[in-house]
């Protein structure tokens, strides 16, 4: 049987086009000036399509080697971060699950505290300052370990896992670690693949901890050189001796950036996007 459309269904698929039209349409301009000629950006202003195709800002872009000193940096910064994230929010949210708990409500009150309640940016920086964590990348990824809105959704999710499992497994000779390694890690890969993504995302995306901590440039992540990049006019110190003299508009140099920061992490998200939905969705179903 065909479904009827009535006026309500047209206009929020109409919405909804115009929201997806509004949300690729800068992404792929940027896409399309990295990859076009000098002149054609110059006298363009809404660029559809590459024209004069070139790879001239990419090639800029690639021989800049505080681009790519950031670049590491950054992922650095995702790869050892995320599995601290990891560690910890995988740890609490197991203790968090087990009912008998001692002080369990006391616990679960604090975090929601600590989900509305923030001490603000000056007493984090000096926080910081006194452990000694400046121009670290320390201070990148210990600062935010746990995000106790994500803790509360890994601890839903083990709170579904079944009891008989765990309670074979200490029949078995299972202690607690290795229930987690061995039994709620492999059962949890959906919240886990899910927390995981979300976390890394936070950390490639990390700008505000590079400023305020960061006062050394060679240590700057890849999201603050991006901004020095777009906002600054002048590549000539980025990029090597053979480059330097090839025309090209800075347009195109920012657009190149932008995508080389993008794409990186845009290429997580297939690998990951078959956990992601029952990931948030079983860790929030119960409380």
């Amino acid at each position: 049987m065909n479904k009827r459309y009535n006026a309500a269904d047209i206009f929020i698929c109409t919405i909804l086009l115009l929201s997806c039209i509004i949300t690729i349409l800068p992404v792929w301009h940027v896409f399309s000036v990295s990859f076009s000629g000098p002149d054609a950006v110059y006298h363009t202003s809404l660029m559809l399509y590459p024209k004069e195709l070139t790879l001239q800002a990419y090639k800029y872009v690639f021989s800049t080697p505080t681009l790519i000193r950031a670049f590491g940096i950054t992922v650095i910064i995702t790869v050892a971060g995320t599995l601290i994230n990891l560690l910890f929010t995988i740890s609490g949210a197991y203790a968090l699950s087990k009912r008998d708990l001692p002080g369990l409500n006391m616990f679960m009150v604090f975090l929601v505290l600590v989900m509305t309640f923030h001490a603000g940016i000056v007493p984090g920086y000096l926080n910081i300052k006194n452990l000694g964590l400046l121009n670290s990348l320390w201070a990148m990824m210990l600062p935010g370990a746990v995000n106790a809105f994500y803790l509360i959704l890994m601890r839903n999710f083990f709170m579904d896992l079944p009891k008989e499992i765990e309670e074979s497994a200490k029949i078995d000779g299972c202690n607690e670690l290795s229930l987690i390694v061995k039994i709620v890690i492999p059962l949890s890969t959906p919240v886990i693949a899910t927390i995981g993504l979300f976390y890394g995302v936070g950390h490639w995306n990390e700008f505000f901890k590079g400023v305020f901590y960061m006062s050394d440039s060679s240590k700057w992540p890849l999201q603050v050189l991006l901004k020095t990049i777009v906002f600054d006019q002048n590549f000539s110190d980025l990029a090597s001796a053979d480059t330097t003299n090839i025309r090209i508009e800075p347009a195109n140099i920012q657009s190149a950036a932008i995508v080389f920061a993008t794409v990186p992490i845009l290429l997580v998200y297939p690998f990951l996007q078959k956990y992601f939905v029952k990931g948030i969705v079983m860790g929030a179903v119960k409380g």
